[in-house]
């Protein structure tokens, strides 16, 4: 006799699958999976091994949140092209799944390295660290924009790039070491948005991978002039050219309630560096 073919109780049936047999007995009620057969004394449902590759069929699509309504449209119509249908929208799902998580993660892991920094460095130390290749979201600026023009700048990026939240994000503003280099400290000329995982397509800035000279500036903007002076004093004493742009970007803004707390963190490529 073919064991496959015996007889298994609701009980029996869940156990295998892992499932309580509540979920059967619910799954029946629905149409959606019936018992192979139902014992006409005892009104006991019965279902066979065979029946296991639909149930697992079944379990898979509502692990993938695939409702009801899908799953029991697929039953009526199974085919290899259907359930192809069906995987591929939900992987394309879960991708952008992963992705949104991914990125949560690279933002939750920037703000513990800005607080590890608040809590554990000099804030007055200028040090070289690296940074890795990435693409950054710019919009053009000059003196003369207004803070409502560059929220309106802002905003119309995040929306193009489907950021959703600012805090998905990294976001600064970007002066050329040119103007720095002649004193001119104030001619922000962008602001940026550093959005994870963002791939380079037309229009990005992509900024030098390598080595930075990274400083920080406490407390009002209006300051932050001598700190640039501090740093060209530092660049010269220890034979660093710097180039391209100085990237600036609060570290702390969601942390202080005072301007004089407030912390930018400043980072400009550095090369031929002696060491």
């Amino acid at each position: 006799m073919d064991e496959k073919g015996k007889l298994l109780t609701i009980g029996q049936f869940a156990a295998l699958h892992g499932i309580n047999k509540k979920t059967l007995m619910w799954y029946d009620e629905i149409g959606l999976f019936k018992p192979a057969t139902i014992n006409p004394v005892n009104g006991y449902r019965c279902y066979n091994y065979h029946q296991s590759p639909v149930l697992e069929t079944i379990l898979l699509l509502r692990e993938l949140d695939v409702s009801i309504l899908e799953i029991q449209n697929f039953i009526k119509d199974r085919s290899a092209q259907n359930l192809k249908s069906l995987l591929d929208d939900k992987i394309a799902a879960l991708d952008l799944q992963l992705m949104h998580l991914q990125a949560v993660r690279k933002t939750l892991s920037t703000h513990q390295q800005n607080i590890s920094t608040l809590l554990n460095m000099d804030l007055s130390k200028i040090c070289i660290v690296e940074k890795e290749k990435r693409c950054l979201v710019t919009v053009e600026i000059d003196k003369n924009t207004s803070f409502e023009e560059e929220v309106e700048l802002i905003t119309a990026e995040t929306e193009k790039y489907h950021l959703g939240r600012l805090h998905h994000a990294s976001y600064g503003s970007m002066i050329p070491v040119s103007s720095l280099l002649s004193g001119n400290f104030e001619n922000y000329s962008k602001l940026f948005i550093e959005i994870p995982f963002l791939t380079y397509q037309a229009g990005l800035h992509m900024p030098p991978s390598g080595k930075y000279l990274r400083a920080f500036h406490q407390g009002d903007w209006d300051k932050i002039p001598h700190r640039y002076e501090e740093i060209l004093l530092y660049a010269k004493k220890h034979n660093l050219t710097l180039y391209e742009f100085s990237y600036e970007m609060g570290i702390n803004e969601n942390m202080i309630d005072r301007i004089e707390d407030y912390i930018v963190q400043i980072e400009i490529p550095v090369k031929d560096f002696d060491s």
